[in-house]
């Protein structure tokens, strides 16, 4: 990793701000560690096998940031601290769709038209339709 004096990568941001894609170039190797260490940091926290690692959150969080122009960059400390919450962000997401695949997510969605209904318990049907009949009217 290139060592450069925070002025040079805030410097960097400021142009990449105004659009500059030769800075986001230039600036990618000088912030590559400081995100690495900032992603082991949050991985360390998380459960031991946990499928995403430190360079992957880094790759995630870099996506997302070069698909950001809206971000007006003040200086080298505000990049990562974005870049910190993006992180963050990123595997909060992660465990939200890992909850979701666990609670069936996946599963498919059936029509109750698809569901067979067996003849012999026409009776039950027919109760179980009055009450929530009755129980639409009390609403």
């Amino acid at each position: 990793m290139e060592s450069a004096p925070p002025q040079n990568i805030t410097e960097l941001l400021l142009a990449w701000s105004e659009g500059d894609q030769d800075a986001l170039q230039r600036l990618t190797p000088l912030v590559f560690g400081e995100l690495h260490r900032l992603a082991h940091h949050y991985m360390a926290g998380e459960r031991t096998g946990h499928t995403l690692q430190s360079t992957a959150l880094v790759n995630e969080a870099y996506l997302r940031l070069v698909q950001t122009n809206r971000v007006r960059w003040q200086s080298r400390a505000h990049f990562f601290a974005v870049s910190a919450q993006l992180m963050r962000r990123i595997l909060v997401d992660f465990a939200r769709s890992r909850q979701y695949a666990k609670r069936g997510g996946k599963s498919p969605v059936l029509s109750l038209d698809a569901v067979p209904i067996p003849v012999e318990n026409c009776s039950e049907l027919v109760a179980l339709d009055d009450a929530l009949r009755l129980s639409l009217i009390h609403i």
